[in-house]
């Protein structure tokens, strides 16, 4: 297979279904995150009709907690039957046992020796302050009845498998990684099992698992659809080593079971790159098979390494001979003309 940029319009489609990610859902109904949510949510109950399913790539909410994912299922009900049913991939906003609950119990004796609301450290990066300000708004109460002291992690509530089973019982998944049949084609969710704050972990059961799934799926001659929320290195925009937004720990494992499935198709998060980035597509080099970078829902980062208002992802249709991949602004409801593409495949391959 490979992938190039679309000449033309193909006929009706096989299928089609929508690919977002990075949505960061929170508490808050009237964040920017939400609001950007429901405007995907609205352009793809206007616009994908025939679809069968939307694909999240994963970060679906911002920090795991339980309020966002209530906020979740408000905004995804508010759309009702106008929607396809959803699939879901872990992220690492989602899963990880980040130290922001252990800073913020250190804040709490600051509290109770001064009263009101802590004031965080002048020596604290003033990203992390604001963030952790904002953190302490919504869910202060909550964290104070966690009890947990500073530079712990993973203890009391928030623990690995407590996000995760918040995660499966939110979204309906059945498991960190999962499989689905439909419409012919397969589609293959894979997700960390590990607590990681950035990055994602994959057993070896989970790597056996997605190879016997792959090699099964060659003889119908039919591409195979794969999501992961962190991008190997140095493929898609974003994943160079300079820009950082890698984090597969087994990196070098799953570049070569992919190098083994041509017929894969790949599309990952985390990265927030903006789909007019060099690099939104990566065109099987190194004997890998199509790899897609997919922006973010939530907001959008930049080849100059800055943040930018936004909010994207892709429309994907499936034909006999092609996979047609197309970018879309959910913010201005318009097709992005520099993120259309095509993966072709190839008879016999």
């Amino acid at each position: 297979m490979r992938a190039d940029r679309i000449e033309g319009g193909p006929a009706r489609p096989l299928l089609s279904f929508q690919v977002i990610t990075d949505t960061h859902v929170t508490a808050d109904p009237q964040h920017v995150h939400n609001r950007n949510l429901e405007r995907a949510l609205l352009d793809i109950s206007e616009n994908a009709e025939d679809s069968c399913g939307i694909m999240h790539v994963g970060d679906v909410t911002d920090h795991g907690f339980p309020e966002e994912y209530e906020e979740l299922a408000r905004i995804w009900r508010s759309y009702g039957e106008r929607l396809p049913r959803a699939r879901f991939a872990t992220g690492n906003h989602d899963m990880a046992l980040t130290n922001w609950e252990a800073r913020l119990s250190a804040f709490l004796a600051e509290r109770a020796e001064g009263g009101g609301v802590p004031k965080f450290s002048d020596a604290t990066a003033s990203g992390e302050r604001e963030e952790l300000q904002r953190l302490w708004e919504q869910y202060g109460e909550r964290l104070s009845e966690m009890r947990l002291e500073p530079g712990e992690r993973g203890s009391g509530p928030e623990d690995w498998e407590t996000k995760l089973g918040r995660f499966l019982e939110a979204t309906g998944m059945p498991g960190p990684y999962h499989a689905h049949r439909i419409e012919g084609y397969l589609f293959l969710f894979l997700g960390t099992e590990k607590g990681l704050e950035l990055f994602c972990s994959l057993s070896e059961e989970q790597l056996a698992w997605l190879d016997a799934q792959l090699v099964e799926e060659t003889a119908s001659g039919r591409p195979a659809f794969v999501f992961l929320h962190q991008p190997l290195k140095n493929t898609v925009a974003g994943s160079r080593e300079s820009q950082r937004w890698y984090g597969v720990e087994q990196d070098e494992q799953l570049r070569r079971l992919l190098a083994r499935h041509p017929r894969a198709i790949v599309f990952t998060g985390h990265t927030h790159w903006e789909l007019e980035a060099e690099g939104t597509f990566y065109d099987g080099e190194d004997g890998l098979p199509p790899m897609f970078n997919s922006a973010s829902v939530g907001y959008l980062w930049t080849d100059e390494d800055e943040h930018k208002d936004g909010s994207q992802g892709y429309y994907v249709e499936v034909y006999p001979d092609r996979v047609r991949v197309r970018g879309r602004d959910f913010e201005r409801g318009a097709w992005i003309e520099a993120a259309q593409f095509e993966v072709l495949l190839a008879s016999g391959e």
